[in-house]
């Protein structure tokens, strides 16, 4: 499950619309097809910016510690920021999403594709710590899920 956090790192964002970075070497990802993902779930936010990051299993644990107090890999980790032209930046493990598959069965690059539309939900707000919220989560993961499937849009892997 995604951690939300207001950064107290970050002051004011890089002017970008929406940046694709990739510092793990697990798993490859097509970096266009993650940006077109992120490019159109932004379309329909008052915001044109937004950061994702691929990280490995030991910067995702990094992270969960040093803002969670959790040192454990997780999924996702978010950071909202307060700027009305930046929404946000969203930490990705893919190795946690193939570790997943493996066990539980699916596609990797669909498992990635919900964790940033997971990621990009709690930077809109939405949060999935109640049974109430975490329904309303899902129900907005899979409308955005099935929006981009129709519009033929995931991450590929290769």
């Amino acid at each position: 499950m995604a951690k939300t956090k207001k950064s107290p790192v970050f002051l004011k964002p890089p002017s970008l619309n929406s940046l694709v970075t990739n510092s793990q070497r697990s798993i490859n990802i097509s970096l266009p097809s993650a940006k077109e993902v992120v490019s159109f779930l932004i379309q329909k936010t008052d915001t044109n910016e937004i950061a994702i990051h691929f990280v490995g299993k030991q910067k995702i644990a990094q992270l969960h510690a040093q803002y969670f107090h959790d040192p454990t890999p997780t999924d996702c980790i978010t950071f909202p920021y307060e700027d009305p032209n930046f929404l946000g930046e969203v930490y990705v493990c893919p190795k946690v999403a193939e570790e997943y598959v493996k066990s539980h069965g699916g596609d990797v690059g669909e498992e990635i594709t919900l964790y940033i539309v997971h990621g990009f939900l709690h930077l809109l707000g939405y949060e999935d710590t109640t049974p109430q919220s975490m329904k309303e989560m899902r129900t907005q993961e899979k409308k955005r899920l099935s929006t981009l499937a129709k519009n033929k849009l995931g991450v590929k892997i290769s």
